[in-house]
């Protein structure tokens, strides 16, 4: 199986992580310029690259392209043709305003399969904003049941909502 990941931080690429692992040959594309920002993530570091975005990219290839060019677009519509799945998490409408949008990477390949991985849906009303584990940590209540009586809340020392 083929995947095209077109997703960073962390709960995009778990699911692409979960793949690899499991033998699907996944391609990472990552932006232009900068890459996946989970790069620069935080301590520690291996050889200037964030440990958690080494353990969540493992088992894959990459390339990195720029979606706003041309010949970015270009590249992306040639890989979908031979991909199984395409997974991304961008906020819903992201890819169409690069003109990337379902209908037409499904023209380019009538049997891929579409992954969209959103903090809320898209749909409803909440399904156009973005979403990562901190804020759904607190939009669930998970945060208030953690810490200490009489104190702010406080995250999870894990990301549990991205990578659960």
């Amino acid at each position: 199986m083929r995947v095209l990941e077109l997703a960073q931080i962390m709960a995009g690429p778990t699911c692409g992580m979960m793949l690899a692992d499991l033998g699907a040959d996944v391609v990472k594309l990552e932006k232009l310029p900068g890459g996946d920002d989970a790069r620069g993530y935080r301590e520690p570091r291996i050889n200037g690259v964030s440990a958690p975005f080494l353990i969540m990219n493992r088992n894959k290839r990459g390339v990195a392209l720029d979606l706003k060019h041309p010949r970015g677009r270009d590249i992306l519509l040639r890989l979908v043709e031979t991909a199984d799945v395409l997974t991304e998490n961008f906020r819903r409408g992201t890819l169409e305003k690069f003109g990337l949008g379902y209908d037409v990477l499904s023209a380019k390949n009538p049997g891929l399969i579409y992954c969209a991985v959103s903090g809320y849906g898209r749909s409803g009303p909440l399904g156009d904003k973005g979403g990562f584990d901190l804020i759904a940590q607190g939009f669930a209540g998970l945060m208030s049941i953690t810490g200490e009586p009489g104190r702010p809340p406080v995250k999870t020392g894990n990301p549990v909502a991205d990578i659960n």
